[in-house]
């Protein structure tokens, strides 16, 4: 599906944020996050990625905020996870495009873990959504197999838009093991998960 019909799916959302999910949002104690630590070298396929897209890989500092997690906000992320990882037909790179590693944005309805990413991050950033709350991130899976997952960095704690898993988790709750993530203060630096991090609090639309 194209992004500006992902949007408007997104747009007619009516999920609501469960009691359960409320709770790991961090209303009952203050939201614990993924620990950042050094940097470190991006992933190959993200240079790739940027190589081919340009217009989207700009580099530039800009603070550090998360999102306030809303009900409407929550509402709007959920819609927009389902419907990426609805309308996209999983497929290895291998298979879709001749080549073992290969990021880009799944215009043909297939891809893999990083291209149902990519597209979440860039509807999420058309939509308005702050692009430093919105990482990219390298984990290893629940087989120890290398993955790749948007984490949202939220007011009530980070949460992981995942196209192997239907909800959306707190970081914690993934059973994952986070190797490493853009760096919320420029996109193409990429940290390792190491030491905890500080940042400002913004609306769900913030620029």
């Amino acid at each position: 599906m194209a992004p500006k019909a992902a949007l408007a799916a997104m747009a007619l959302a009516t999920a609501s944020l469960p009691n359960s999910q409320a709770a790991a949002a961090g209303h009952s104690a203050m939201p614990i996050y993924a620990p950042v630590g050094d940097v470190t070298t991006p992933p190959s396929g993200y240079l790739q990625f940027c190589k081919d897209n340009p217009a989207d890989c700009k580099s530039g500092s800009q603070e550090a905020r998360d999102i306030v997690l809303s009900r409407q906000a929550w509402k709007d992320l959920i819609a927009l996870n389902d419907q990426v990882n609805k309308s996209v037909k999983p497929v290895t790179d291998l298979d879709n495009y001749g080549k073992v590693e290969w990021w880009a944005y799944p215009t043909n309805g297939k891809g893999d873990c990083e291209d149902y990413v990519l597209l979440k991050r860039k509807l999420l950033i058309d939509a308005g959504w702050p692009r430093s709350a919105l990482l990219i991130t390298v984990v290893r899976d629940k087989k120890n197999e290398g993955h790749a997952v948007l984490m949202v960095k939220t007011d009530r704690g980070e949460f992981v838009l995942d196209n192997q898993e239907p909800k959306i988790l707190s970081w914690r709750a993934t059973g994952y093991r986070y190797v490493k993530r853009q760096s919320q203060s420029d996109q193409n630096a990429w940290v390792s998960l190491g030491d905890t991090q500080t940042t400002a609090i913004v609306s769900a639309k913030g620029n």
